[in-house]
């Protein structure tokens, strides 16, 4: 058997072949080592490895790469000339043809799809949750945006440059995080939440995202009940529904979670774990109060149920004064604390953390360490470097300052809409949610803002059941002061003209 694996670099005007393209010529195999080698090339300008156009080496060269005499490669590109895959122009060389035969075209040659009855395809692929970008010169609401044209360019480069102070370990780091971030964490969070956890206690994620996987893996059988917010976050409850976990599904008023269906249901029934994004309701924006907080820790230690509380944004509050975290308040070791970093900077940061009672932490660090072992350790160190020169909290300031002006902008704009909505979850975080009333058809609204170039989000997706609300989400934090003003402007005359119709 002779193969070539083509080439190191050759010499200027002389023509290669591609570096990932094998050619085998087996002597043992049925058929001349010319039809071998034709069929080879052939696949490789049907696959897509030589593109139409491109230039062969010459006879010569290519069978003393082989080790073939010269007739094997003459005819091989004979019969490739033959049925059209080749041209040869005189004097010039031979060629991949730039028309090739069947309709084939390299350029846009795929893989082959395997068969859809496949029995490794025959599981649900879930439906997207990140919506695509709206097409260029949209103005969109789109929630969970952050601003980074602000971020401190100074700072952000001096904590990398710090970072590259450090040696890069020359071995895995620990998979609950970098040290240095997770004291940074704890630290943070005793100072911003009133939460005293120590260093122990943390562990750094891949996003908010991977904790609430990890969480889901570590406490849920097939079967087990979680009770969600309706409406709720979709890609949370997904995974618990991945999970084999049954949803049940609590409603959310103006006070938050409504604890009623809970504490008046069968202790038989009382779901082993409930998710709540109490700072900040999402998407609805409400806070929960004081008095259901308590009463929702009560339950927790009544039914020895675990609470995973997702503080995704309480960093950004606007005249409201911060209410205690759940993790603060809990006294049973029945709280799980889920932050990120993602919506204080950027998503494209995906760094998070989980401060969980030590059980749990075991079991989620076990876990984490089949999936990726621990986070990327320079991403680590640069946000710890962050959080201790103090640049993540000067940030909070400067940028809690920037969202409030655009919140005020668009409750100001949506303002004099009168009885046909209402402007709700202003307290805090990126985004508020629009209540519209009954008589206005909200994809009737949004498609009057679509025609002028302004996209909102629904809040039907983010119900499990039938949506009992009426609604938009306006996600404001990734939007410029201006862009802002003319989206709700161009919001209010689209319900306006709903109202009409």
């Amino acid at each position: 058997m002779v193969s070539l694996l083509m080439p190191d670099p050759v010499p200027a005007r002389r023509a290669a072949l591609p570096a990932d393209l094998i050619l085998t010529l087996d002597r043992a195999r049925p058929g001349s080592l010319s039809r071998q080698l034709a069929g080879q090339l052939r696949g490789a300008v049907r696959g897509g490895l030589l593109e139409p156009g491109q230039r062969l080496p010459s006879t010569r060269a290519l069978a003393a790469s082989l080790g073939v005499g010269r007739n094997v490669v003459f005819e091989a590109y004979e019969h490739l000339l033959a049925e059209g895959y080749l041209s040869g122009r005189d004097r010039s060389g031979t060629f991949v043809a730039p028309d090739l035969p069947d309709g084939t075209q390299a350029a846009q040659a795929a893989r082959p799809a395997p068969a859809t009855g496949a029995r490794w395809l025959q599981r649900p692929v879930p439906e997207p949750l990140i919506e695509p970008p709206s097409p260029a010169g949209t103005l969109e609401f789109r929630v969970g945006q952050t601003d980074t044209a602000t971020l401190d360019g100074s700072g952000w480069r001096r904590v990398w440059r710090g970072a590259t102070l450090t040696p890069l370990p020359g071995d895995y780091g620990d998979p609950a995080g970098d040290p240095a971030l997770r004291e940074a964490v704890a630290a943070y969070l005793k100072r911003a939440r009133g939460f005293a956890c120590r260093a122990d206690d943390v562990i750094i994620t891949g996003g908010a995202v991977q904790g609430v996987n990890l969480i889901a893996q570590a406490t849920l059988r097939p079967g087990d009940r979680v009770a969600f917010e309706e409406p709720g976050y979709r890609l949370a409850r997904q995974i618990f529904q991945e999970a084999g976990a049954r949803i049940v599904p609590l409603p959310v008023d103006d006070d938050g979670l409504n604890l009623e269906p809970l504490l008046t249901a069968r202790p038989a029934d009382a779901p082993i774990l409930l998710y709540t994004t109490p700072s900040h309701q999402f998407p609805l924006g409400v806070r929960l109060s004081v008095a259901r907080r308590l009463a929702l820790l009560d339950w927790a230690q009544t039914h020895d149920a675990l609470i995973l509380e997702d503080d995704y944004d309480s960093e950004f509050r606007y005249g409201a004064s911060p209410l205690p975290s759940l993790a603060s308040l809990d006294t049973g070791g029945n709280v799980v604390y889920l932050g990120t970093f993602s919506k204080v900077l950027a998503p494209s940061v995906r760094v998070g953390y989980v401060v969980a009672p030590r059980p749990l932490r075991e079991r989620l660090l076990r876990i984490k360490s089949k999936a990726d072992f621990h986070t990327s350790w320079p991403v680590q160190r640069a946000l710890a470097l962050m959080v201790t020169d103090g640049h993540l909290e000067r940030h909070i300031r400067r940028m809690r300052k920037t969202y409030a002006a655009r919140r005020a902008a668009l409750s100001g704009a949506l303002h004099p809409s009168g009885g046909n909505a209402r402007l709700m979850g202003l307290e805090a975080g990126l985004h508020a949610h629009l209540e519209l009333a009954p008589h206005l058809n909200a994809a009737r609204v949004t498609a009057l803002a679509r025609a002028q170039g302004v996209t909102v989000p629904s809040l039907d997706p983010y119900y499990l059941n039938a949506p009992d609300r009426n609604g938009l989400l306006l996600g404001y934090g990734g939007l410029t002061l201006p862009d802002v003003q003319r989206g709700a402007e161009v919001l209010a005359r689209a319900i306006e003209q709903a109202s009409r119709e």
